[in-house]
């Protein structure tokens, strides 16, 4: 990729003679480039755990959304509003205010940052990368609910997983085509429940007690 992130230097004036920064300071002083080489240092999110997040995010405002819909053929505009209603408020305006965070993303420990930059994307950036997965799980959604009857619906399920799976191709950023689009990458974060840890553990503790 054509572009670096952005890291910490401690010298406050660029200009002048600063002596050798303590490596125990915490704070910043000046923003220095870092090539595409040092991006592993970025505690990058795991895809298993965002693809964790982004699944209970879709499963609860489609939850929510599906109350709209109806038994009968056709496009279901109601819900359709109000799915993408949903999507937005919970993926792009609660994490601008949220320190970058979902529902989904502080259950499995995830965080939303400019690429370049350690600050919280702007709500225009949140929301340009939210509506390029709402389109893709829209069309998914359509295609999963007539696939029976018409099995040529799969071709809907494309534009999600050629923008998901860039995720998988990119083995430094980890960015899909939506955080390449927004500039955004997804961390890992110290702030959030550790839903997968929790459940990891609370399988081993059954385990333990079955076995005594």
């Amino acid at each position: 990729m054509g572009h670096g992130a952005w890291g910490i230097a401690q010298c406050p004036m660029p200009n002048a003679q600063c002596p050798m920064p303590d490596p125990q300071s915490p704070i910043p002083m000046t923003i220095q480039r870092i090539s595409p080489a040092d991006y592993p240092k970025f505690p990058r999110g795991g895809l298993g755990r965002r693809g964790m997040a982004l699944t209970l995010d879709f499963f609860g405002i489609w939850l929510v959304s599906s109350f709209l819909g109806s038994n009968q053929l056709g496009i279901q505009f109601a819900q359709i509003f109000v799915f993408i209603f949903g999507w937005l408020l919970t993926r792009a305006v609660i994490p601008f205010r949220n320190r970058g965070q979902s529902l989904g993303r502080w259950l499995f420990d995830l965080q939303i940052l400019e690429f370049e930059g350690n600050r919280i994307p702007e709500l225009f950036s949140l929301v340009k990368r939210e509506a390029i997965i709402c389109l893709g799980l829209l069309l998914f959604s359509i295609a999963f609910s007539n696939i029976i009857r018409n099995p040529t619906a799969i071709v809907l399920m494309i534009p999600l997983a050629i923008d998901c799976g860039a995720a998988f191709s990119d083995t430094q950023a980890r960015q899909a085509l939506h955080d390449r689009y927004a500039r955004t990458m997804v961390i890992s974060s110290q702030r959030g429940y550790s839903l997968d840890i929790k459940v990891k553990r609370l399988v081993e503790r059954l385990r333990r007690d079955v076995r005594k």
